[in-house]
């Protein structure tokens, strides 16, 4: 699993076209301020390790998050951070376990459609930990 992170002052993402008949017909906007957004990608090694990966992803959300004192995650697949891909219903499985946790733990949790080109608008703030990269 692949983590690319950023801590958002400003986050908005409008779903554009749907790529996979499975996704959501008619999914919301999403808008998010002083969020972690979190761009995950899922291995074809992934399913083996899920335990794993699960807690390691968690661990590293929560703490940047922490390092922001941010309680608003947002979970985006984004299927272009390694050339190993895990099949969507891994993917999306997993996303839905984090989100899930993360909201037990007390985070506000948005999911990106899953299935969905996006546009989106980003602003990322200027520290060096606002944007952090994690090869799980």
């Amino acid at each position: 699993m692949k983590l690319l992170m950023f801590y958002c002052p400003d986050f908005r993402l409008h779903p554009y076209s749907r790529t996979v008949d499975s996704g959501p017909e008619n999914p919301a906007p999403i808008q998010a301020g002083n969020a972690v957004v979190v761009f995950y990608h899922c291995e074809a090694e992934d399913p083996e390790r899920y335990k794993k990966i699960l807690d390691k992803a968690l661990k590293n959300i929560k703490w940047l998050a922490n390092k922001f004192g941010s309680k608003d995650i947002v979970l985006h697949s984004f299927n272009h951070l390694s050339t190993s891909k895990a099949e969507p219903e891994f993917a999306l499985e997993i996303a839905r376990d984090m989100g899930k946790r993360l909201e037990k733990a007390g985070y506000l949790v948005q999911e990106s459609p899953f299935g969905w080109f996006n546009e989106w608008w980003m602003h990322v703030a200027g520290e060096s930990l606002a944007k952090v990269f994690k090869d799980i």
